[in-house]
């Protein structure tokens, strides 16, 4: 058929085209395929769906900042904490601009906040499977595809508004574009790779480029054209990827800092700083100015560094089951597709997803700095495509004695794993780390054995996968049917050393929002210390009795929120409190503006103690609440502090439902 002749088609044909292309896929393919990947999605979708309403304001930092941004376009823009653009989220706002866009189409609730993630879970999963299946079979893609809708942690953060989601989604598409790349040696699909990873850094800055030598040296090395037009193409590349990334940060580095929020996570009132600082190098050093526990090589409060980080603790569980799998089976996997010819895009494929699983392995397992469990969101989608096409690899190739040996032990290192990391949660399904070893043992066996027949062969891949995926998936069914919300999450049933499903300390705060020894729940603290579990040295004067903490805001009562939102119209803020998660949970609320002093740890200068006097005086803030994480924090700055000390001792204290408020118009 002509061009022509399909340009005039009528509408209808051309509809149903399209319509039979996406129930069915190209000409070339099995009936079965198409139907079998819209099921896939269809499950994902209903499984990431299920119990979505639970996680309530899930993160409520971020969530405050997605209601700020259905109020106020200028706190869209800058992803602002409030609708009256004190402060900014510690992170570029990219990944609030789609909650927020939800929520001005939805109104604003958990669910049309989350339901972006979900989507983009969905998403990914989609992209993973059009990654492999364009140079791989169908099973292949659809096993890619399910291992990654299964790992516990993408379970968790496809259904979370932290921007992980987000980021997931843009290095995944940069993967895809750089495969386009490499198979035609056009241009366009580098430039877009490009522009997907500068996005990517507008969602969560530096950790968006862990990718970037993976990208490049792929495309270098495979593209069919020369290698100066691959250099050519790859400086093009990143120019794309300035832009991308630049437009935003050069609008808020040249805007005068009176016209716009402070930028929260720094200390000098510059992206350039919370780029290259707290959010940058010193996620990598430990040295983190304003953070809330101090890092260094070695063991710290955010976790032991070394070779083993990821398989310790809670965060093996996260992650990685299929891990050790995947590392022995991509291995074997480029010693099949070692002589073959430089162009290849099967070990191209191979290599882009092994490539972003090995440096973002080593990156988190080495970084001294914060690190969080569900940090290992970014390892699923390159372990999911590593996993399946050198596991698929082997399977075509089971005839040779060595591929069989590999292929039963890659199984035994899964299942003996799998059995590790089930007795670390002792008391969820106890008896599920015996069927595991058990399926495990059975299935290396049958594929030891030399090939016997169809039966067999169906036989064999039935008990592998149902003996690889069966321990995962049941920590992503518990993920999807429990409650998360805080900034500390975690995937799966609670395990020592667990930092917790709502809002948990590091170093001991158990799952479901348990406390730590000494602390009772809510996140009210003992006696002498602060919300948060500050000490009383950096307490201050007037910053008990708040209802929040450092990582996460508390219910408010409908009193609280009633006397907060009094006359609301009359002030830029309703009230300000110390902390932005205890800023957000008055926000949410109430639905009106809270200034959060200080940014997520208190410890950043906004506002200093002279600015919040001329707002106090020329009545901007109605309230101050007390409470919320107050201090200084690894040399971040103690204006908060000042500002609790100065509230208490120059206005009267209220208690209502249990929290102390200052009216600063009396």
């Amino acid at each position: 058929m002509t061009t022509a002749t399909v340009h005039h088609q009528p509408p209808t044909l051309r509809a149903t085209s399209a319509l039979r292309w996406i129930v069915r896929g190209r000409a070339d393919t099995a009936r079965w395929e198409r139907p079998a990947l819209l099921g896939l999605l269809a499950a994902i979708a209903v499984l990431y769906l299920w119990n979505l309403g639970a996680n309530g304001w899930a993160n409520s930092f971020y969530s405050a900042a997605v209601q700020a941004g259905t109020v106020d376009w200028e706190a869209f823009f800058y992803g602002s904490s409030d609708a009256a653009n004190s402060i900014t989220v510690d992170k570029p706002p990219a990944s609030l601009w789609l909650m927020a866009l939800s929520a001005r189409l939805f109104g604003l609730s958990s669910f049309s906040i989350l339901l972006p993630e979900v989507i983009m879970g969905v998403v990914t999963v989609a992209l993973v499977y059009v990654i492999v299946r364009r140079h791989f079979s169908a099973p292949t893609a659809l096993l890619a595809g399910a291992t990654l809708a299964l790992t516990p942690v993408a379970a968790l953060m496809f259904r979370f508004n932290n921007p992980d989601a987000l980021l997931v989604l843009l290095m995944t598409l940069a993967v895809y574009f750089t495969l386009r790349g490499v198979e035609s040696g056009r241009v366009r699909w580098v430039l877009w790779a490009g522009a997907m990873v500068g996005l990517g850094f507008l969602t969560k800055q530096l950790q968006a480029f862990l990718i970037l030598p993976v990208l490049a040296g792929v495309y270098f090395w495979a593209a069919p054209i020369s290698w100066r037009k691959r250099l050519a193409h790859l400086f093009g590349a990143l120019g794309v990827m300035i832009v991308s990334a630049g437009w935003w940060v050069a609008i808020v580095e040249l805007v005068p800092a009176s016209m716009r929020p402070f930028i929260g996570g720094s200390q000098s009132n510059s992206f350039l700083e919370l780029t290259f600082g707290y959010n940058g190098f010193g996620r990598l050093t430990g040295n983190e100015t304003g953070s809330v526990g101090g890092g260094g090589a070695g063991t710290g409060m955010w976790g032991s560094t070394g070779i083993l980080r990821l398989f310790e603790g809670e965060i093996g569980g996260q992650v990685t089951w299929l891990l050790p799998a995947a590392l022995v089976v991509s291995i074997a996997g480029f010693v099949i597709f070692g002589k073959t010819r430089r162009t290849d895009p099967r070990r191209a494929v191979l290599a882009l997803f092994a490539g972003w699983l090995l440096v973002t392995a080593l990156a988190f397992s080495f970084m001294a700095g914060i690190f969080h469990a569900y940090y290992t969101v970014a390892l699923a989608p390159p372990l999911a495509g590593s996993l399946a096409i050198g596991a698929s690899t082997l399977w075509s190739r089971r005839a040779q004695l060595w591929v069989r040996i590999v292929s039963a032990t890659a199984m035994l290192l899964t299942a003996f794993w799998a059995f590790a990391l089930l007795g670390e949660a002792s008391d969820w399904l106890p008896w599920l780390k015996w069927v595991v070893l058990g399926l495990g043992a059975a299935a290396a066996a049958m594929l030891l054995l030399p090939r016997r027949g169809r039966l067999l062969a169906v036989a064999t891949l039935a008990v592998t996968l149902v003996g690889a995926l069966i321990a995962p998936t049941a920590y992503s069914l518990e993920t999807v049917s429990a409650s998360h919300t805080g900034s500390i999450v975690t995937a799966g049933p609670a395990v020592t050393g667990s930092m917790g499903r709502a809002g948990g300390m590091p170093g001991g705060m158990m799952r479901g929002g348990t406390p730590p020894a000494g602390m009772t729940a809510g996140g009210t603290p003992p006696a002498g210390m602060a919300a948060g579990g500050m000490p009383p040295a950096g307490a201050r004067p007037g910053a008990g009795g708040g209802m929040g903490g450092l990582l996460g805001g508390g219910s408010v009562s409908s009193k609280v929120s009633a006397v907060l939102a009094s006359n609301a119209s009359s002030y830029s803020w309703v009230a300000a409190s110390v902390g932005s998660n205890n800023a957000a949970g008055y926000q949410l609320a109430t639905g009106f503006p809270v200034m959060a002093i200080g940014g997520f740890n208190g410890s950043d200068p906004s506002p200093t103690l002279a600015q919040l006097k001329s707002y106090v005086a020329s009545g901007r803030i109605h309230y101050f609440v007390g409470g919320g994480s107050v201090g200084q924090s690894s040399g971040g700055s103690s204006a908060s502090a000042s500002i609790a000390a100065w509230v208490a001792h120059t206005f009267t204290a209220s208690t209502v439902d249990g929290v102390t408020i200052y009216d600063l118009t009396r």
